[in-house]
């Protein structure tokens, strides 16, 4: 029997095909509260829960934590839920607002304005209202259900694994499950096997919330994203890390350790 352990989780549609399982109860054992990505990982900095769907940037910054290996939000060509927005060309802005919910899109923002771009802007903190954003700044990162939602109407648009994948030919991990030692990954690979055979259920919900067509979530969801992570996502995560560290973003380049993941069954709802 697994012992208990609390785990905090992203409730964007993103992160649905992962933690599906875990908002539904499907999973015991689990004491569960909801966060954006940025509070996922300050909880489990803080000790207040032991597992955490965090930004990629935050496991190689929070001391004792592995990463469970084989799951995890990623993108290979285009994921429009993370984008930089600008009324001029980007390579022309001077400051950046960056979501405060982000932690990687915003270390990745900084990577892709220098490495690709060419450009140093400043970068400031904001709430995720793309108008106001873009009233007081030349650029703005959007994460998530707010990106989606966005009007892009006559907007210069960057998806950030568009540039990632110009940058470096490989796929972006934007989030994995990050978890103390002493958590089994077995719960975070039921939990997506959960999600998988109840996609439909999943599609109606981010219909509702977010208004688009059942179709084009589809596609976003299991498409433009995927959740099973592969030996190239893996190699994205070491790149990042590595640029990551390049620009005094994180103190290693070093990858923390994987937990790992036997064969489980899948769990049929």
């Amino acid at each position: 029997m697994t012992a208990a352990f609390r785990v905090s989780l992203v409730d964007y549609v993103n992160a649905w095909p992962l933690t599906w399982g875990f908002l539904r109860g499907a999973v015991e054992g689990t004491d569960r509260v909801t966060d954006v990505p940025s509070a996922c990982a300050d909880r489990l900095q803080r000790g207040e829960v032991d597992a955490g769907l965090v930004p990629s940037v935050e496991a190689a910054r929070i001391p004792g934590i592995r990463i469970v290996r084989g799951v995890g939000i990623a993108s290979t060509e285009r994921v429009r839920s993370v984008i930089l927005v600008g009324r001029q060309p980007l390579e022309a802005a001077q400051t950046v607002a960056l979501d405060i919910a982000s932690r990687s899109s915003a270390a990745m923002a900084r990577i892709l304005f220098h490495d690709l771009l060419g450009v140093k802007p400043q970068f400031h903190a904001a709430a995720p209202d793309l108008d106001e954003m873009l009233a007081h700044h030349d650029a703005a990162l959007l994460i998530g259900d707010p990106a989606l939602r966005a009007d892009l109407s006559g907007l210069h648009v960057l998806d950030l694994a568009e540039g990632w994948r110009r940058l470096t030919g490989l796929p972006f991990v934007f989030a994995v499950w990050a978890v103390r030692p002493f958590v089994p990954p077995e719960p975070f690979l039921w939990s997506r096997e959960y999600a998988k055979t109840h996609a439909p259920e999943i599609l109606d919900a981010a219909a509702f919330r977010t208004g688009m067509p059942r179709e084009a979530l589809a596609e976003y969801l299991d498409g433009n994203l995927h959740h099973d992570l592969t030996e190239e996502d893996e190699k994205g995560l070491a790149e990042f890390y590595r640029r990551a560290h390049a620009h005094g973003l994180l103190s290693s380049p070093d990858l923390p350790p994987f937990a790992g993941v036997p064969l489980v069954p899948r769990r049929e709802g």
